[in-house]
């Protein structure tokens, strides 16, 4: 993930980035099952794919808070 897109992630409203994690969450469930299967080659996908889930919650939380 690039700088400039972690950065637009904190200017998004709560349900756009509730979409992205749902998104991101579906798509490290498709990542599990790939490893699984013995389909997957690159196996840091998942650990990067949590690292990106952590931030749409963390941008979430912080929108959660400026808002208030």
């Amino acid at each position: 993930m690039k700088t400039k897109d972690k950065k637009e992630m904190f200017t998004k409203k709560i349900p756009e980035l509730k979409v992205l994690l749902k998104e991101a969450k579906d798509a490290l469930f498709n990542l599990k099952m790939d490893h699984a299967q013995k389909k997957l080659k690159n196996t840091k996908l998942i650990f990067g794919k949590r690292k990106e889930i952590a931030r749409i919650m963390t941008a979430i939380r912080e929108v959660e808070f400026t808002s208030k």
